[in-house]
């Protein structure tokens, strides 16, 4: 399926290519386990998503910062995204809201913590959807997203970011590069 098919615009510039890296068990992140890869044998190369590739990046191998990334989902179908806050590298462009996941804390309480405390609302169970790793010039990034279509609480924006419910295809831009193949997915899904 084609980017613009799925009303994602490939005009996003920096997104350069995939690449397979040789992994060390699967790389994800079960839901319920405490930060730290899964050690079931993987059934290939994980996939990596290569951003601004003609930007320099650190000299040696970098470990992979794992990312909780929560895609709300409401009564009406409609997605929620964010801008990147001021200050963020990429700061202004549209992504699904979450955040690192600490040291100790599995996707699930990573996720209810960030979106506490990034946009305000408590969230019910987070249903694994899609593992992504993505090489940004700034960091190497695993991205854990999960659905959510429970929660409570008015969404405000701690952070001074943006928010927009979104359909397909979405109206907002810039999209964050690895926020693409994401949207890709979903119109695949749908």
């Amino acid at each position: 399926m084609t980017a613009q098919a799925t009303g994602v615009h490939r005009a996003e510039q920096g997104v350069s290519q995939l690449a397979a890296s040789p992994p060390a068990g699967c790389g994800s992140l079960c839901p319920d386990r405490p930060l730290g890869p899964c050690a079931c044998p993987s059934e290939g190369a994980e996939a990596v998503l290569v951003v601004d590739a003609q930007q320099p990046r650190p000299a040696g191998p970098r470990q992979p910062v794992d990312v909780a990334v929560g895609l709300l989902i409401d009564a009406q179908g409609r997605f929620l995204m964010t801008t990147r806050p001021p200050g963020k590298a990429y700061a202004g462009y549209w992504e699904f809201p979450g955040g690192k996941v600490e040291a100790g804390e599995t996707v699930q309480q990573a996720l209810q913590r960030e979106l506490r405390e990034e946009i305000g609302i408590e969230i019910g169970a987070a249903q694994p959807w899609q593992t992504l790793v993505v090489d940004y010039p700034h960091a190497l990034v695993r991205l854990h997203v999960c659905r959510i279509t429970r929660w409570q609480g008015e969404l405000r924006m701690h952070e001074g970011q943006d928010c927009a419910w979104q359909t397909l295809p979405v109206t907002v831009a810039p999209v964050l590069p690895g926020t693409v193949p994401l949207l890709q997915a979903l119109g695949q899904a749908a």
